[in-house]
């Protein structure tokens, strides 16, 4: 595989990364099984990986290559957030708006979410290793967790295990709003 552009400044974010994943070099290299020697010499800017190396060595971190090549540490370290700097993850008449543009290195993830008239999180439910929940801000929404089902209207909340089945479908005659958290970041 052809080795990464060396416009990339890898070695800074490689050693951000790990940074705050909280591990030392040769905590890496034994997770990875690549030598200490080449993940100091990546970072140093002196050695520039292939994919594949780059690829095994975030997978001891863990960070996916997409999210390692978008994180961002200055910006990452923002404190407030205008409506407009929200990173839109939803698609099909659902908008996940999420604070911050990664979520590498944080322990939640905070959503304003917004479900059109007649919008779900389709057919088949989700699950994922985490806790979630939220408060209906407008609107109803159909929640499904598991064999539970339940119609949620403003003021009302939930809170479940996200390792159970579930599902979002927006009832009613006017768009919904909720504001959910999630811990970890898993979704």
């Amino acid at each position: 595989m052809s080795a990464v552009p060396d416009d990339l400044e890898l070695g800074p974010r490689l050693k951000a990364v790990r940074g705050q994943a909280g591990l030392s070099q040769r905590a890496l290299a034994k997770k990875t099984g690549v030598p200490n020697s080449t993940i100091s010499l990546i970072e140093a800017g002196k050695m520039n990986p292939s994919v594949s190396a780059l690829k095994r060595i975030l997978e001891g971190i863990p960070i996916a290559l997409s999210e390692f090549f978008a994180y961002q540490p200055e910006a990452e370290r923002k404190v407030f957030y205008a409506a407009e700097d929200l990173t839109e993850i939803g698609k099909n008449g659902v908008s996940l708006r999420q604070i911050g543009t990664t979520l590498f290195g944080r322990a939640m993830m905070i959503l304003s979410e917004s479900y059109e008239i007649g919008a779900d999180t389709g057919r088949t439910m989700i699950d994922h290793e985490a806790e979630e929940g939220g408060i209906v801000v407008k609107g109803r929404i159909e929640v499904t967790v598991g064999d539970q089902r339940k119609v949620l209207g403003p003021g009302d909340a939930y809170y479940f295990d996200s390792r159970k089945p579930h599902r979002f479908r927006q009832v009613g005659p006017e768009t919904c709003e909720i504001i959910s958290a999630c811990t970890p970041p898993t979704f």
